[in-house]
């Protein structure tokens, strides 16, 4: 996800940086390379918007079978959740 935000932000500042720089004789050429550097920014920010959605998709799914273990064997929870704080706190009581 980290990979297409910078792909986005490198991608508005070109078209920012192509909107800034004088025309110098080849004012076609230059829209072009706009042209392909919006179309790109667009595949960039589609990506990502789908990217968003499957994760958060997934997120929803994991919360939810979580949700059901818990209920299901709550003392086996308590019991493990006990143990991973006795053994954070005698980590941290390391230092």
């Amino acid at each position: 996800m980290s990979t297409l935000t910078s792909l986005q932000g490198a991608a508005e500042r070109d078209v920012k940086g192509a909107d800034s720089e004088p025309a110098g004789g080849q004012a076609g050429g230059e829209e072009g390379v706009r042209d392909a550097i919006g179309d790109r920014l667009k595949q960039v920010r589609k990506r990502a918007a789908d990217a968003q959605v499957i994760v958060v998709e997934k997120g929803k799914k994991t919360a939810r079978v979580a949700n059901e273990y818990v209920h299901d064997r709550p003392w086996t929870s308590a019991a493990t959740a006990l143990g991973v704080g006795v053994l954070i706190g005698l980590l941290i009581g390391r230092r």
